[in-house]
């Protein structure tokens, strides 16, 4: 089930944009959970909860008169999560070929400038491929945790550890490029993935990107010296996975 979000500081293209994907949804027949609009960049980034292929994103390229932030927005979510979907929607068609240097692998630049008809075709093909696809694109390498309130994909090679967050019935997820919180529980992701290991009662941890283990301390640490507890009882195991992987 798709998450979809919108970059649009113009009230119009809001609207507009909101009610062909209403309208495209409901004659496609598909089905989103979320459908989000935000007029501020740092609105959006801060509402990003999941990550995985499911999470579609339409973002205006010029925001406030930055010429190209959007783009910028687009390279912050893809170092966050190589499983997006991106789609710029710009009136600045000029901006095209420039998209590319950011790599942030697009799926479409729709221009806002489009007849009606055929501006609502760009967006029904977009939201029809990235429901088609979601979960199709998993590699062997990807870690995939699916609950009635989050959905997560990530590479697995890029986590640390999760950590039971302070806010009820929620998890960190430590990776290489940053953090991230979601519903669930760590023991639900320890029984999700053989991979991973449960650490301690609070801590699940990738056995793969461990670098030290303080025995005497009872701390495991990770590259850019990220550190969690390893409990007495889990020490002898741990030590096992990681020395035969």
């Amino acid at each position: 089930m798709l998450n979809i979000f919108i970059l649009e500081d113009d009230h119009l293209q809001q609207t507009r944009l909101e009610n062909v994907i209403k309208q495209s949804v409901a004659t496609n027949d598909l089905k989103y959970r979320h459908l989000e609009i935000y007029g501020k960049p740092h609105q959006l980034l801060e509402a990003i909860s999941e990550k995985g292929n499911h999470q579609l994103f339409f973002l205006d390229i010029e925001i406030r008169g930055e010429e190209q932030k959007g783009m910028e927005i687009a390279r912050e979510i893809r170092l966050k999560d190589p499983n997006a979907v991106i789609v710029f929607v710009s009136t600045h068609s000029e901006f095209m070929p420039v998209t590319y240097k950011y790599r942030v692998s697009a799926l479409d630049f729709i221009d806002k400038g489009l007849p009606e008809e055929e501006f609502q075709d760009a967006v029904t093909s977009v939201l029809v491929h990235a429901y088609e696809n979601v979960g199709q694109t998993v590699g062997a390498d990807a870690f995939v945790f699916k609950s009635e309130h989050s959905h997560v994909q990530v590479p697995f090679s890029d986590i640390l550890f999760f950590e039971t967050s302070t806010t009820v019935h929620k998890v960190i997820l430590y990776t290489k490029t940053g953090q991230l919180e979601f519903y669930g529980k760590v023991s639900e992701i320890a029984k999700s993935d053989e991979r991973l290991y449960q650490s301690h009662r609070a801590y699940v941890v990738n056995p793969q990107n461990i670098v030290r283990i303080d025995r005497a301390n009872h701390l495991v640490y990770f590259e850019g010296d990220e550190s969690c507890f390893v409990s007495k009882l889990k020490l002898k195991g741990l030590i096992e996975r990681v020395e035969n992987p």
